[in-house]
């Protein structure tokens, strides 16, 4: 008895341990010349963007869902450094972050996988998706062959490894094939760093075929392609442009594969510009040619969602030397920002139809957010009266940025008793990158970084206390200024051309740990920053869209989710708040303003709020 009990225990076991080797042989994708092939068939790839940080994971089903039944066979998403590694050897690959589930879940609705593992991502996020802690490190440099970012991202890519490695196709998994960085043409021509991020992955045992994606001009395939991987293109516009690009591609690699990376079916918004749209037809059109063609193809993005808490990113142009990000990334996209079809979604649902040989799956029931009555808002305090249940000040001869104090994102506050008076330009060098300047509590100045506004005149008598707290809205994600975009006053404060020394500085993060702290109630400057606490009730959990007209600027959490940041300037005015952070009865909605608000209270209304900027 014993002895059968443990021979079938053992065949049980061999049976289990064959299941990956047959999986890999049933399921084999291969880079085979100008061809994908699955199961050694020609394969055309239809794949759409998502990034599950920004997605309520209790969506990822449903909007994994929405994309299959759009005709879609794979979904591509980035793997975020940034979210999994928060401090340096301290993971996170859970909830939100849970990056092998959303992979899992793909799988389970019949979607392939691509992954773009970075290490840099860009994605419109802060830092392009690279921790911030590594700004920390003096004269550290991303993207190079500095020795510290390798051992950095090396460590990174092992650990990635462990979590998603049985996932791919070498394995028998849904994950095709990996990204190897990400558009690197688009920032320098260093092939000894792409050889060494390439070199990374395969130690760390991602296996599974690789590519480069870079735009589609010949600078950009010089810097950022390898000799040996397979490379493919991104573009934005029409069929036209989607012909031009392609033909790029395939003079530049004429026995490689044809794919677009990206395809950009809509665009991202900064704050203070108008928001972007992409007609549907346009889309539609540029997908009939690409599939008329075989050309397999990356819808950027087919869902964008939020960017959720911190999140977001920042650019830069010749015109404007800082462009934040919005909190949404709806990005005109397919699905919008609270998962509903649109008519770009419909369009090209219909040009793919006639172009695959199988029925497409129904489209699933859409989400329907709802507008939820107006509730009060009271405040709950002035930042200042509260600074030391949020901060553990730190004495410092001067002031610096937030990573020199360990701080990573939030807001920083440099406090300084004035021992003469002070009569002149005080000047904030280097600020990153919006200050509100306050003098014993009042605020006498704003300063914006987007404007290039670093000063501002004063006349203050001696026994002032001079307060500057800083927002950070985001590190630069794209371009040369990523690499030492540090936040919180980077290099001086100065009356005229003398420096002030003698600082006590307050980090504010803001994180759930730190809010919880706050006094349940208090009074409040209206002018000044300050926090604001009031209770949504509701029958049941509905997807909302939070109507921020009237509140200024600032922050908004709801349960302790972090919903991301507002600003009346627009285009953005509202933010999305899905039911599933939401319970029946009473939730807490905790507001901070660094701006005057003029309202008292806030709304749901069914529909986001895209305005022109003011």
């Amino acid at each position: 008895m014993n002895f059968s009990r443990t021979l079938q225990a053992g065949l049980l076991a061999l049976a289990m341990t064959s299941v990956p080797a047959m999986a890999a042989r049933q399921l084999h994708f291969a880079i085979d010349g100008a061809q994908f092939k699955l199961d050694g068939q020609p394969f055309v790839i239809r794949s759409g963007e998502m990034h599950y940080p920004r997605i309520p994971r209790a969506a990822w089903r449903e909007r994994l869902r929405m994309a299959r039944a759009m005709g879609l066979n794979t979904v591509t998403t980035y793997a975020f450094w940034s979210q999994h590694e928060p401090e340096p050897g301290q993971w996170n690959f859970t909830g939100q972050n849970d990056l092998r589930a959303f992979i899992k879940t793909a799988a389970e609705e019949g979607l392939h996988v691509i992954l773009r593992p970075g290490p840099y991502v860009c994605a419109e996020v802060d830092f392009g998706g690279f921790p911030a802690w590594l700004l920390r490190t003096p004269g550290l440099r991303v993207r190079s062959m500095d020795a510290r970012y390798l051992a950095a991202s090396a460590r990174y890519f092992k650990r990635l490894a462990q979590e998603v490695g049985d996932l791919q196709s070498s394995r028998g998994g849904p994950i095709l094939m990996l990204q190897v960085e990400n558009e690197y043409g688009s920032f320098g021509r260093d092939h000894e760093y792409m050889q060494a991020v390439r070199t990374q992955m395969r130690k760390a045992g991602l296996d599974a075929p690789l590519f480069t994606s870079d735009g589609g001009a010949a600078r950009l395939f010089e810097g950022g392609t390898l000799a040996d991987v397979p490379a493919v293109v991104n573009f934005g516009g029409g069929a036209d442009d989607a012909k031009a690009s392609v033909e790029a591609l395939a003079a530049w690699r004429p026995k490689g594969p044809r794919m677009a990376g990206e395809y950009w079916a809509g665009w991202f918004d900064h704050w203070g510009e108008q928001h972007h749209v992409v007609p549907p037809e346009t889309a539609a059109r540029t997908v009939d040619w690409m599939l008329s063609q075989n050309v397999s193809f990356n819808l950027y993005m087919f869902h964008g969602g939020t960017s959720f808490g911190w999140l977001a990113g920042a650019n830069y142009s010749g015109a404007e030397p800082y462009q934040p990000d919005t909190t949404s990334y709806d990005y005109d996209a397919a699905l919008d920002e609270a998962g509903r079809p649109t008519a770009k979604y419909h369009a090209m649902r219909e040009v793919i139809a006639k172009h695959v040989k199988e029925a497409l799956p129904p489209v699933p029931a859409a989400p329907r957010p709802e507008a939820v009555p107006a509730f009060e808002l009271a405040p709950a305090g002035s930042l200042l009266a509260v600074l030391d249940k949020l901060s553990k000040p730190r004495e410092s001869r001067w002031v610096g940025a937030m990573e020199e104090f360990g701080q990573n994102y939030g807001y920083i506050n440099y406090r300084k008793r004035l021992d003469a008076p002070a009569k002149g330009k005080l000047v904030l060098d280097e600020l990153h990158d919006q200050a509100t300047v306050l003098a014993d509590g009042k605020v006498i100045g704003r300063l914006d970084r987007r404007r290039s506004e670093n000063s501002l005149a004063v006349d203050l008598p001696a026994g002032t206390q001079l307060d500057l707290l800083v927002e950070a809205m985001g590190r630069i994600g794209f371009g040369g200024k990523l690499v030492d975009d540090r936040k919180g006053i980077t290099r001086a404060v100065k009356l005229d051309k003398e420096e002030l020394e003698g600082w006590t500085v307050y980090p504010l993060p803001m994180d759930v740990a730190a809010l919880k702290r706050l006094p349940a109630g208090g009074t409040a400057d209206p002018q000044a920053p300050g926090f604001w606490r009031g209770t949504l009730t509701l029958d049941k959990p509905v997807d909302t869209f939070l109507d921020t007209r009237g509140w200024g600027k600032g922050q908004v959490w709801v349960n302790g989710h972090h919903l991301g940041r507002f600003w009346h300037i627009g285009p953005q005015q509202t933010l999305y708040l899905p039911a599933s952070w939401l319970k029946a009865g009473a939730n807490e909605v905790l507001v901070f303003t660094t701006e005057p608000p003029t309202a008292k209270t806030m709304q749901g209304v069914s529909e986001p709020v895209f305005d022109t900027p003011r």
